[in-house]
């Protein structure tokens, strides 16, 4: 049995469903193949209960955890209305290749269409051909405002080493 839900994060298993899952994605190669710190993994549930625009959707096969994404809202200024951010898209190995992701990423569009957004954003590594296949299956591509002056590149500055 496949269910996609939205997690309660005061249910203790859907933050320990999130944790695991968030690490199982940490570890893989396209999530830099290292396992959250023991800070994230203590943490991360009370720090995303505080804010407000979080949304985060788990997918169980079977009940067993299979899939995560984390949404935040955001804003876009050029359309004056709120948007929602993909921050992560995770699918454990063994359940890949059964459309997950893709069921996950239109439960996000249902909630992004509820919020009143204008759009849904992601990013994506250039390297994740796979991840790209699926999004564009979805109808996502690349931001670009005019031709001429390029797609929109995702940079970062890291404050907290």
């Amino acid at each position: 049995m496949e269910e996609i839900l939205l997690a309660d994060l005061s249910l203790p298993s859907h933050g320990e469903t999130l944790i695991y899952l968030l690490n199982e994605y940490a570890k893989d190669e396209m999530g830099g193949g290292t396992e959250l710190s023991v800070f994230v993994k203590n943490n991360l549930v009370s720090e995303l209960k505080k804010r407000q625009g979080v949304h985060i959707i788990l997918a169980f096969i079977d009940d067993h955890p299979a899939g995560l994404v984390n949404c935040f809202e955001g804003f876009s200024t050029f359309a004056c209305k709120p948007l929602l951010n993909i921050h992560d898209v995770i699918v454990i190995e063994k359940y890949r290749g059964r459309g997950i992701s893709k069921k996950l990423l239109n439960k996000a569009e249902e909630i992004a269409i509820d919020l009143g957004c204008c759009k849904l954003t992601l990013e994506v590594l250039e390297g994740n051909t796979i991840a790209q296949m699926a999004y564009k299956s979805c109808g996502y591509s690349g931001y670009e405002l005019n031709p001429k002056t390029g797609r929109a590149m995702f940079w970062q500055k890291k404050l907290i080493h």
